[in-house]
């Protein structure tokens, strides 16, 4: 499980795409502790580290595989060399809880549909995803591209809600180089899920 608390942004060092999907090979600094099989989140997207960079590296790498689903649900399957994620590894279980409750279940993309600087403040407006609208409330959880966030408000006319990120987010995360138009993945959050789907027993 993850928190949606982004630890650091990393940098996509290579791509090798094969038959069966495609292996990414990522460097991020401050990852003291990576091994074989570990649960690591790439841009909120759940995946499985498979070798790793020795502690004598400069920064640390780790490589994992994307399945042909992950190719086809998520937007990494269009990443390339240079381009940065973000990066959170899974919340060890007497770890402090300061996001919500993410599993790296990527449930579907979305684009960003503008950014407005406000003071210190950003607003970034997404578009509703198709067929997930109801799980998206005002003040309610949503994990945009990995990142923890609140939603600040929902514009159902114009198809599109807003999120507010504050600095710290806005420089460590990768939402400081999204542009209009660009994709993330959205995840939203998993306890409206196993509500609709024990309502929907009584129905």
């Amino acid at each position: 499980m993850f928190t949606g608390i982004v630890e650091t942004a990393g940098e996509i060092l290579s791509v090798d795409d094969e038959a069966g999907g495609r292996r990414l090979t990522i460097s991020a600094a401050g990852l003291d502790d990576l091994h074989h099989g570990q649960s690591i989140a790439v841009s909120g997207v759940c995946l499985t580290v498979e070798t790793f960079g020795d502690e004598a590296a400069e920064t640390p790498w780790f490589t994992v595989f994307l399945a042909a689903e992950t190719v086809e649900k998520t937007y990494l399957g269009t990443v390339e060399a240079g381009d940065v994620v973000n990066i959170e590894r899974a919340m060890p279980a007497d770890g402090r809880f300061d996001g919500h409750v993410v599993q790296g279940h990527v449930d579907t993309t979305t684009t960003v549909e503008a950014i407005d600087q406000v003071g210190d403040d950003w607003r970034f407006t997404f578009v509703l995803p198709a067929g997930h609208e109801q799980y998206i409330v005002h003040k309610g959880s949503i994990c945009v591209d990995g990142i923890s966030l609140t939603v600040a408000s929902i514009d159902h006319d114009a198809g599109t809600f807003d999120v507010a990120i504050i600095p710290t987010t806005y420089d460590i995360t990768t939402l400081g180089a999204k542009s209009t138009g660009d994709p993330v993945h959205i995840e939203v959050d998993v306890i409206a899920k196993y509500v609709e789907n024990m309502l929907d027993g009584y129905n």
